[in-house]
């Protein structure tokens, strides 16, 4: 791993103070009665110029050597039916999945299931909390979006992106979906070498990566707060919505985090286990973010208008509506600072429809069983995952 003298740059600019004291940053200590400083930085700063070597070596290995549907093929049946020492395959790959195949001593699938019945259970409001929260918000932080410019994102366009990420986050927070050779655990991995796959082209390619301002494309710490994103950010989005959550849910959504970046190669010791911990790793790694940049701004547009360019609806004025009902989300969920920021439209009553939300929420929880919450919150989410699969005609997270 190299070492590098980083330093908490922005911890004295006003984005990182206002944030922690009167913005999210300060809800999310409240939140999580976590206790913030510097004292660990150093532990955690290593990782900005560190990277998942093993996934990067199996991408050369595979699919640096044949064409890309053929290497695909290949790493599908690795997944799908194990790799033994045995067998005769690149020592990379037999490095890569007997890491996976081997089960951590922590890990407790029924805990995962209950992050996963949390997920479901949440219904819509876990869509909007990705989307409008978790998505909109990680655009706020200029270094996090390089590597989206770099493999030029904006020209891929915001509907197949969302797909993607709708389709990677729908698999891995199923009923039993993260256990050896299932969907979940395919998914998980795929988009580990997707990564890999973006970095290698990132460093061959985009000649002007700065890798002392912007860390390694697609680092350890990076990763770390991506998925903290969902996790910490997710959970905290759902309950400034109006919903509740048990302890045991909670522990859930954290352990299953956990696994599913443990699957994606982020070191061990970078994964929260807990809300408290979750914050506490946040803090220090916002303190070498600057706030949005131009590149930011047109991430943030390209988000809001994916919902008029996105024909699930048919009519135009069900798309405004629907765009308009983000924006709306988008300023109750996210500080008022990152908003203006992303230069996010400034709409009429952008209070009524959260607020109604919140209520409605608050109703539910105390009318409908848990049980029927999860049937519903799953069938509604897998008919949006169709939608989506529909309208980009690949369902192949590749």
């Amino acid at each position: 791993m190299e070492k590098a003298a980083l330093q908490p740059r922005f911890k004295d600019s006003p984005h990182f103070k206002d944030f922690w004291t009167k913005g999210n940053g300060k809800q999310l200590l409240e939140f999580s009665g976590a206790e913030v400083g510097f004292k660990d930085f150093e532990k955690f700063s290593l990782y900005y110029y560190h990277v998942d070597e093993i996934g990067d070596e199996v991408v050369k290995d595979v699919y640096l050597t044949k064409k890309f549907h053929e290497a695909s093929k290949e790493i599908e049946k690795y997944i799908r039916n194990g790799v033994s020492e045995a067998d005769e395959v690149p020592e990379s790959v037999k490095k890569l999945f007997l890491q996976i195949q081997e089960i951590p001593e922590w890990l407790d699938y029924n805990l995962i299931n209950s992050g996963a019945e949390l997920c479901m259970r949440s219904n819509l409001d876990s869509l909007i909390s990705l989307r409008d929260y978790c998505l909109m918000g990680g655009y706020d932080y200029a270094y996090l979006n390089k590597p989206l410019i770099a493999t030029e994102a904006l020209k891929k366009g915001a509907v197949k992106r969302l797909s993607e990420t709708l389709d990677f986050w729908v698999n891995v927070t199923r009923y039993n979906a993260l256990k050896t050779h299932k969907k979940g655990y395919e998914f998980a991995i795929k988009t580990r070498l997707i990564h890999s796959y973006a970095r290698l082209s990132i460093k061959k390619h985009y000649k002007s990566w700065n890798t002392e301002s912007w860390g390694e494309p697609i680092n350890s710490w990076d990763m770390m707060a991506t998925y903290i994103g969902f996790s910490l950010v997710f959970m905290h989005s759902l309950y400034k919505l109006g919903n509740t959550f048990s302890e045991q849910e909670e522990k859930g959504l954290f352990h299953l985090w956990k696994y599913v970046g443990y699957l994606l190669g982020i070191p061990e010791k970078l994964l929260p286990n807990d809300k408290k911990e979750a914050t506490e790793y946040f803090y220090l790694w916002t303190s070498i973010q600057p706030p949005a940049d131009k590149d930011s701004v047109l991430l943030a547009h390209s988000l809001l208008n994916e919902s008029l360019e996105n024909p699930i609806l048919k009519y135009t004025f069900q798309r405004k509506n629907l765009r308009y009902l983000h924006i709306c989300c988008t300023w109750f969920l996210l500080d008022d600072d990152v908003c203006q920021r992303l230069q996010i439209p400034d709409v009429f009553n952008k209070k009524a429809f959260p607020a109604t939300k919140w209520i409605i929420n608050k109703v539910y929880d105390k009318i409908v069983s848990r049980k029927a919450r999860i049937e519903k919150g799953n069938k509604n989410q897998m008919k949006v995952l169709n939608d989506y699969h529909k309208i980009t005609q690949n369902s192949n997270f590749h």
